[in-house]
């Protein structure tokens, strides 16, 4: 897993929400976003910028802590948003139907170290750390090959 942007500092929820506007564009089907960090780094924030980014009409884009998975319907393909933290072993996933989702569908994976052993190679992972009530720092990692040149400019914040 390489180093894929550089530490990003984003000063404000608005900031992130921003750059998952800017990132949306690159993805479709068949990629894998890992969001990491602890609660309240911004994971649910930056998914919601995303997806909302995505869909033709607006629509309300909740948390999927209860529910465990949303699904939207995007530009051609489905979006599948999870969030993993009240899971309590990695086979838990395979019933929501994730891993056939990791092939079809554009998914966002809130507390992927859930998914233990099952976590798709071709992830890209987004760390999400908090600076201060505002501010958070985010950094990218993922394959190179798969992901560099898609990546390219996005990063330039």
């Amino acid at each position: 897993m390489s180093v894929l942007c550089p530490s990003l500092l984003l000063p404000d929820a608005d900031a992130m929400a921003r750059f998952a506007q800017r990132l949306a564009p690159h993805l479709g089907p068949g990629d894998v976003l890992l969001l990491e960090g602890p609660i309240g780094a911004g994971k649910t924030h930056f998914a919601r910028a995303l997806i909302q980014s995505l869909l033709a009409a607006p629509e309300d884009v909740p948390s999927p802590t209860f529910t465990l998975v949303q699904v939207y319907d995007g530009p051609g393909f489905e979006i599948w948003h999870s969030d993993l933290y009240r899971l309590s072993h990695p086979d838990d996933a395979l019933e929501l139907g994730l891993m056939a989702a990791f092939q079809t569908a554009l998914c966002l994976v809130e507390w992927p170290e859930r998914l233990g052993g099952d976590r798709p190679d071709s992830a890209l992972t987004l760390r999400f750390s908090v600076l201060s009530d505002d501010a958070r720092r985010l950094e990218l990692f993922g394959d190179a090959v798969r992901w560099a040149e898609r990546l390219k400019g996005v990063c330039d914040v």
